[in-house]
């Protein structure tokens, strides 16, 4: 069976002494940064109603929110019982890695607790981290990729790969599919309402068409994906990462709706 050969990289980016930084941490850190300054743009021209000098602030509740949130979401979703018996190695986010789920609900948490404190919308805010957040996801996928973890099923499509972990057989590179799903589509799609339609201007509109979108990403790129192995398929056929989505595409239908059929608006300046 044809295959194309895995591109080796070495999922440590520079190592110097006892101090490495990988691709893993890097696409968080990029993730973030990117987002943040594209947080900053929206917020001066298309989602107004935030002070950019709060967006700065706004960074740092966002990254306790993805980074906590996404280990303990993977923690408890995925692999509760291994660290029962070895808490010790929760903290290490490199192993194992995160769950988005996890870091959604956490990132919720951050934004409620920024908006309370800093007296502002939350569904402003919200949907301002919305159109940011495929970024981040794009490059996390792409980690995920050089990483050669998180790969797909056995497939004999022309383009499959052999992963190094994966065994002898080739595979989808799933990892991408959902980079180029989860991400880059899903950021034209988020972009193109910003700057041509009025969804901006009612409160959760973007939120809710963030939330769809990505259930409907994740659960096509969940058919591609190598079932976990300590999960297996949670019902059905079903698995963890679509069973998980589900709540998203019901919140983001909601948001949409009370958004189209509410009165209020934001005005652009």
């Amino acid at each position: 069976m044809f295959a194309i050969a895995f591109p080796a990289i070495d999922p440590v980016l520079v190592e110097i002494g006892p101090v490495s930084i990988r691709w893993y941490a890097l696409a968080y850190v990029v993730g973030l940064l990117v987002g943040w300054l594209y947080v900053r743009y929206l917020a001066r021209t298309q989602i107004t109603g935030l002070d950019t000098r709060l967006v700065d602030d706004l960074l740092v509740w966002c990254t306790l929110g993805v980074v906590l949130g996404g280990r303990l979401g993977y923690v408890l979703f995925y692999q509760p019982a291994y660290f029962i018996e070895h808490p010790e190695e929760i903290p290490l986010v490199w192993q194992g890695g995160m769950s988005f789920h996890g870091g959604l609900v956490g990132t919720l948490i951050a934004l409620i607790g920024f908006a309370r404190f800093r007296k502002v919308s939350l569904l402003m805010v919200a949907d301002l981290v919305a159109c940011a957040v495929p970024l981040g996801l794009f490059f996390g996928r792409i980690a995920n990729f050089i990483n050669g973890e998180l790969y797909g099923r056995v497939s004999d499509v022309a383009w499959a790969m052999v992963f190094p972990n994966g065994g002898p057989d080739p595979r989808h590179p799933s990892q991408l599919y959902q980079a180029i799903m989860e991400g880059f589509l899903l950021f034209a799609l988020l972009a193109a309402l910003v700057h041509l339609s009025r969804l901006p201007t009612r409160p959760g509109a973007m939120t809710g068409v963030f939330l769809i979108g990505y259930g409907i990403a994740r659960i096509i790129g969940e058919l591609f994906r190598e079932v976990d192995a300590y999960l297996g398929f949670i019902v059905s056929g079903i698995t963890m990462g679509q069973l998980l989505s589900l709540p998203m595409l019901a919140l983001g239908a909601f948001l949409l709706y009370r958004a189209k059929a509410g009165h209020h608006f934001i005005t652009k300046s």
